[in-house]
């Protein structure tokens, strides 16, 4: 990668930069805690993961957090995995995210948009009785700390209630997108066991009512740990037999009761896409997440009671549970719930300028289908409220970072952000500070040494390695559900560098101290020697108008050669002839390297996906080994379980 310092696509003004929290909180944490006041945001970051338990200690007086009892030390045990934070403190997530009732009570804290694109407000004072009242309703249905308390919900303001209430209670909650089907459901909940399980009839999504009476029938025959099912009559169905109406579980004017935990009491399970497998059953804690996410929110995404919150997700994605904890900073945030391309591609613009987001986060591939389908979101749309687009799910292309400045704003602060369900957060992305530079994240977030390793645990600079974290963050997981010894917890990310956490992304740290991640490692391609991602291979081919997706994938053959094919789902109306053929070779020869011109190109009818929307390549790659469907993949896990049949069958006759 070159370490020329190219011109910055975005550069802050020294007012912006003067007016950033983080700017703020610098100086503040030079004054109170050693930080260093000159030097800006590298200084900063260094000093933060250098001065480890200084910086998180800070971080919790600025953020005034409260510990009902006080903590022994920052950081009890610092060794991976098993970090001890905060022992001996106890505190409440629920209890924080609803302090802002206080002084702003009828504001709105929630904005609920459906596919009418009319927003319709619960005020602070409004949720915070709607908790009071479900928390001692759970209470009295036996919910204890600990006890688990599942949703089959999708982005609705009664889910924002449930997951706050079971919070207050000190319950661990849990929740699943009424997209996904029965088995996938169960993969899920029947590993935590939960005693209560909030359900809606159906959903509204691209137009279309969505009837799920019988999959929720099936939850309740197959989850005989429920004490409780409580209906929410989305569709407007009466209640089955036997369940509870919200309605009357938050009806009372009840101040809420937030039960004091331990700092590492679990909050929530969130669970990997679980492709090849049980999904793992992913375990944060209260304090983790809340000192976590009042830093990634409150100092890099610079949010605050001023501020619109908006990123399109559903509650089966940990981006869900990331935009609910912009309660934390008093920030209003938006729900949509519904298709993000209905009644148009352009339907997220709509929702963003309707709302008055300030900061609206998406997908990469949802700035890349609009720049595809021609959307002129500021042409049509007033965005002059959106201060920051951010992206994450998979890289932002070089082509998405031109398309937001050219056809949003020139003056956009874009910030690609990448992290992980893991831990519930970013590693590396949006620093309001800092310049944008085409293609990259702007850095490594505060309190993260982030670094780039080879196999031999060497770190690099601009060269590509694994991204490994090298001293633990708070919201790692405390542990997984149903993992005794910790062993699939440790093999999943500390097995290849002893004590330091391997994610399994390559990515570059460039001399300028931004970030590229170039995909997923442990879907590498090795052509020659040579590793890439198979990032850059569709950032290139997917600039191409006919080329509506793609994967890639390379599978190592018995004689010792190399296959490298790739996939190709075509836009409406498009053949993949000679021409297309060749403009496709010719693409990626000369934007990346001969090395990376795929051995064959085949078309398929499709590309599948994880049910959060990431493409599948592990597990196509072992259907072309011949590796039998239901080993290669988990079927709950996939969005269209179809197309995989086209591979299966590729694989069978390929010669």
């Amino acid at each position: 990668m070159s370490t020329v310092n190219p011109q910055p696509l975005w550069q802050p003004t020294a007012e912006r930069i003067a007016e950033a929290r983080i700017t703020r909180f610098q100086a503040w944490a030079a004054e109170h805690h050693g930080a260093p006041a000159d030097g800006g945001y590298a200084a900063l970051h260094r000093w933060s993961f250098e001065e480890l338990e200084t910086f998180w200690k800070a971080v919790t007086e600025w953020f005034d957090v409260r510990f009902t009892t006080p903590y022994e030390r920052v950081l009890g045990d610092r060794s991976m995995p098993g970090a001890q934070w905060f022992p001996g403190a106890t505190l409440n997530y629920a209890e924080h995210a609803l302090r802002a009732a206080g002084s702003r009570a009828d504001e709105p804290a929630l904005l609920h948009v459906d596919e009418s694109h009319d927003p319709r407000p619960v005020t602070w004072a409004d949720l915070r009785r709607q908790v009071g009242s479900l928390a001692a309703e759970l209470r009295a249905l036996g919910v204890r700390p600990g006890d688990r308390v599942s949703g089959y919900l999708p982005n609705i303001p009664e889910a924002v209630v449930a997951l706050l209430a079971t919070a207050a209670v000190g319950g661990v909650w849990t929740s699943c997108a009424p997209d996904f089907g029965a088995r996938s459901v169960l993969d899920r909940f029947q590993q935590v066991e939960p005693v209560v399980l909030f359900t809606v009839d159906g959903y509204r999504y691209g137009g279309k009512e969505h009837d799920r009476r019988g999959i929720v029938a099936e939850l309740r025959r197959e989850l005989p740990t429920l004490r409780a099912v409580v209906h929410i009559p989305l569709l407007g169905t009466d209640a089955p037999d036997g369940a509870l109406k919200w309605s009357a579980l938050t009806a009372a004017d009840t101040a809420p009761v937030f039960e004091q935990v331990p700092f590492d009491h679990p909050l929530w399970v969130l669970y990997s896409s679980g492709t090849t497998g049980l999904p793992k059953a992913i375990v944060q804690s209260q304090g983790g997440i809340l000192v976590e996410h009042l830093k990634q929110l409150g100092l890099h995404c610079d949010l605050g009671p001023e501020d619109r919150f908006f990123w399109y997700t559903s509650t089966g994605w940990m981006m869900w549970n990331f935009l609910v904890s912009g309660l934390l900073t008093g920030t209003t945030v938006v729900l949509y719930d519904g298709s993000p391309g209905h009644p148009d591609t352009g339907a997220q613009w709509r929702i963003a300028e309707r709302t008055g987001a300030t900061l609206y986060g998406t997908s990469a591939a949802y700035v890349m289908a609009c720049r595809k389908a021609g959307v002129h979101p500021s042409r049509d749309h007033d965005l002059s409220a959106v201060k920051c687009v951010a992206t994450t799910g998979s890289p932002l292309p070089p082509d998405g970072f031109r398309w937001l400045h050219d056809e949003v704003r020139h003056d956009l602060w874009i910030a690609s952000v990448s992290g992980g369900t893991d831990v519930c957060s970013c590693f590396a992305g949006a620093v309001p500070t800092l310049p944008v530079h085409v293609g990259e994240l702007q850095a490594p977030c505060l309190g993260t040494d982030l670094q780039s390793w080879d196999p031999s645990g060497k770190p690099l600079t601009d060269e590509v390695g694994e991204l490994v974290v090298t001293n633990p963050m708070p919201s790692m997981p405390i542990h997984f559900w149903n993992d005794p010894d910790g062993s699939r917890y440790h093999d999943s990310y500390f097995d290849t560098y002893p004590g330091v956490w391997r994610h399994g992304d390559w990515i570059t740290l460039t001399s300028r101290g931004s970030v590229v991640i170039h995909g997923r490692s442990d879907s590498t391609l090795n052509r020659q020697g040579v590793r890439m991602g198979s990032a850059d291979i569709y950032e290139a081919v997917e600039r191409l108008p006919e080329i509506k997706e793609s994967l890639v994938v390379g599978i190592e053959q018995p004689d010792g050669g190399y296959w490298m094919p790739l996939f190709v789902h075509l836009a409406p109306g498009a053949t993949l002839d000679d021409d297309l053929t060749d403009r496709i070779r010719k693409t990626i020869r000369t934007q990346l390297s001969p090395r990376h011109v795929p051995d064959e190109i085949i078309e398929v009818p499709g590309i599948p996906h994880t049910l959060t929307g990431k493409r599948i390549e592990v597990p196509v790659k072992r259907l072309l080994q011949g590796t039998p469907l239901e080993k290669a993949v988990n079927p709950g896990s996939i969005d269209n379980l179809d197309l995989l049949a086209h591979y299966q069958e590729l694989a069978r006759t390929r010669p």
